[in-house]
């Protein structure tokens, strides 16, 4: 503990963010490619490849409500465990933690007994019709089998990142990844299973993650510990990391929110196969997305502990190298996507539906990729410092506020490319009123600085007067 809280108090903000988002970065690529995988081996099977990836494109918004649970009470324990390891509050942390794990396991148990009772209802509810609803059900029933393992294991990596361990955090995701990368042709093509393989490859992997995760707490390697009497239900707790954890978990219930408005307007204006040149893009867009929610999950300690710490002008340092990191990110990815579109989308999907639409939609849709670094990086500060209300704020205003209703009016209009049109105009009034958030919070936090030197000012003074008055 004390070399942890030396180096994030002392060592250099660009070496430290090296530090820790590299291996986050590199794992969350890796995790990106799990669904990536899974699209590329089942949109190449052989005369149903383009109906099975719109079914998978079908059940995408469903995990998105499934991973949200695991942010919300793995974010929000982790940020809350960084803010308290850096006012170095250790058992008030492993109280966090014991909550919430606890809740991690209730929430993967209830979405596997919920989502397996109306599973039917999910998949009719999300826009699979009579040709793709087969391979959707079919897909998303073995996913729900092994929801437990991957809410624990997402929730878990998370709090492993607030200890300030970002390598081991790396090791799950790619223990998860490689071991979905090697099953999938052989359970999809080899054992000739289909959809069902690709299924049964990813919950596997998730519980390769899981075993993982739960080793690396259990046989003493961590700074916190699981201890039982501290995994119980605590109404103080959990609404302290639910205030936190809502934000990114709003985020995702508002992605799957906009994924059954999209495919239902991508089946009535581009038919079924549109729901694929949808999964697609989309695969293309969480990979180039992935370095900067990497950075995020980089950021979050440095910036939570020196928040805890008080020592604001290391977290405006970091805010500042996060925010420049994303933006050049995303740059390169808006330059590769606008100069060569097809060679992604050929990747995933060899239906020449599929490719046309999905060529002319990524090129439309990822427009203001520029420029999205900054929200997704300004959102993730705020969360950072445990200001819930306002991270929450902003992610909804790009996910909900803005994007459904352009999602339910352009395609009146324009069609096909209404849909896609959609996103760049949500996301360029998402960023230009965060910026103005971001601003604000900025002279916020010089303010509370100020009065922070000032205190400890007057603490000092006071001291030399007393240890002066004790040597008279």
């Amino acid at each position: 503990m004390g070399d942890r809280a030396k180096l994030m108090r002392e060592e250099k903000i660009f070496k430290l963010f090296l530090r820790f988002s590299i291996p986050a970065i590199l794992g969350m690529i890796v995790q990106s490619l799990y669904n990536i995988v899974d699209r590329i081996f089942i949109g190449n099977i052989p005369l149903v490849g383009g109906l099975a990836i719109s079914g998978i494109g079908v059940v995408l918004p469903i995990t998105f409500i499934i991973m949200g649970f695991g942010m919300l009470f793995g974010i929000g324990s982790g940020a809350n465990i960084s803010i308290k390891l850096g006012q170095n509050k250790k058992d008030d942390a492993e109280r966090i933690f014991g909550a919430g794990f606890f809740m991690l396991a209730a929430a993967g148990v209830a979405i596997t007994v919920f989502g397996l009772i109306f599973l039917e209802q999910i998949v009719n509810l999300y826009g699979a019709d009579d040709t793709i609803r087969v391979y959707a059900k079919d897909y998303l029933r073995i996913i729900l089998y092994g929801n437990i393992f991957n809410t624990i294991a997402f929730g878990l990596n998370n709090i492993i990142r607030a200890e300030g361990n970002a390598k081991i955090a790396m090791y799950t995701m790619l223990v998860g990844a490689i071991t979905n990368t090697v099953l999938d042709p052989i359970l999809i093509y080899g054992f000739n299973m289909g959809v069902s393989g690709a299924a049964w490859a990813t919950i596997i992997a998730q519980f390769a993650s899981f075993v993982w995760t739960m080793s690396y707490f259990v046989t003493g390697k961590s700074i916190l510990k699981l201890k039982k009497e501290y995994i119980r239900y605590s109404n103080s707790l959990v609404l302290k990391i639910m205030s936190i954890g809502a934000s990114p978990f709003a985020m995702q219930v508002a992605g799957s929110v906009v994924g059954i408005l999209m495919n239902q307007s991508l089946s009535t204006y581009g038919g079924s196969l549109a729901i694929g040149a949808y999964a697609a893009i989309n695969s293309v867009v969480t990979l180039f997305f992935m370095p900067i929610f990497g950075m995020n999950q980089g950021l979050q300690p440095i910036i939570g502990f020196n928040y805890g710490a008080k020592n604001f002008r290391r977290v405006r340092e970091a805010l500042n190298v996060g925010l420049i990191s994303a933006t050049a990110v995303c740059v390169v990815g808006f330059l590769f996507v606008q100069i060569m579109p097809e060679v992604f989308i050929n990747f995933i999907s060899k239906d020449p539906e599929i490719r046309t639409m999905g060529v002319e939609g990524i090129k439309r849709f990822m427009l203001m990729m520029p420029v999205i670094g900054t929200q997704i990086i300004s959102a993730n500060f705020f969360q950072a410092i445990g200001k819930a209300q306002k991270s929450f704020i902003l992610s909804m205003l790009r996910q909900v506020i803005l994007l459904i209703p352009l999602i339910l009016i352009l395609p009146n209009f324009f069609g096909l490319m209404g849909i896609w049109t959609a996103v760049p105009i949500a996301d360029f009034i998402a960023t230009a009123v965060t910026a103005v958030v971001l601003i604000a919070e900025m002279k916020n936090l010089h303010r509370d600085e100020l009065q922070y030197r000032e205190e400890r000012k007057d603490q000092i003074e006071e001291n030399v007067e007393k240890k002066l008055g004790a040597s008279l």
